[in-house]
């Protein structure tokens, strides 16, 4: 795609993702301008190829961050710079070839349709998908209703999704946390706190194995020890919150709206 949007840009974070990283940019780049990439404390040697290409690509923008800091800082550092050019809204994918940049059009289309949503995917899994993944995906979704006051999030896990820039800057800002694994659902509680409505669309999603280039940071005991923090912290403030929430779901939330399949 060779027409850059002036609104709308997909976001990469990255960390130690390989050779994987590259297929993806240049699938994103295929169907979306501008793509940025940041580049989080990579040592795999990934930051300098990217910013190789970028010289070749005007509608490519790479960042490399000196240090790992997690996908959430990533993300953070993206959308500040998306804000400072005048960017409105970032589609967030991961590096590692899960999610379907084949979307990238249908999501952003989407959101420029409904510039007040959030635009989320909903995946679809195949038989690759790990059970145990699978699982915990269905209890941390049930606990993010919750916290939502089933205010319609499809999903609170999968990462391929538009943002508005500004209310998740705003967002971040206001609290410590958010910063690694648990960016991606912490992100949509504490967006549908303030109103932004879910907009839920049917994706395919991948689980790659080593031999075919699949990278996983995700651990087990160390992410799920955070995740249940993340959700210990955010039904704690849904109690303080719940007179809020309820008299804003009394009058009347943005409306629920599910897509199926494109």
């Amino acid at each position: 795609m060779n027409d850059a949007s002036r609104t709308h840009l997909v976001l990469i974070p990255s960390y130690n993702t390989g050779p994987k990283l590259f297929e993806t940019v240049r699938e994103a780049r295929e169907r979306w301008a501008p793509v940025w990439v940041v580049v989080d404390g990579s040592t795999d040697g990934t930051g300098q190829e990217l910013q190789r290409m970028a010289a070749q690509d005007p509608h490519l923008k790479v960042i490399v961050l000196p240090e790992n800091q997690g996908k959430g800082s990533a993300v953070l550092t993206g959308l500040e710079a998306a804000q400072r050019a005048g960017f409105t809204h970032a589609l967030a994918m991961d590096s590692d070839g899960q999610h379907p940049a084949d979307l990238i059009p249908t999501f952003m289309q989407q959101s420029q349709a409904r510039p007040d949503a959030m635009i989320l995917g909903k995946p679809v899994f195949d038989a690759s998908a790990p059970l145990a993944r699978v699982y915990g995906r269905r209890l941390s979704n049930g606990w993010t209703n919750l916290e939502t006051l089933f205010a319609g999030v499809g999903d609170s896990l999968f990462g391929f999704r538009v943002y508005p820039v500004d209310g998740l800057i705003e967002v971040m800002r206001s609290q410590p946390w958010m910063r690694r694994f648990d960016f991606d659902t912490e992100a949509v509680v504490r967006l549908a706190w303030r109103g932004v409505a879910p907009i839920n669309v049917d994706a395919p999603v991948k689980y790659l194995r080593v031999e075919d280039g699949g990278v996983s940071h995700f651990n087990y005991v160390r992410d799920n020890i955070l995740l249940t923090w993340m959700h210990a912290r955010l039904l704690a403030e849904t109690l303080v919150r719940l007179p809020v929430l309820l008299m804003r779901r009394l009058r009347g939330l943005p409306p629920f709206q599910y897509l199926g399949r494109p």
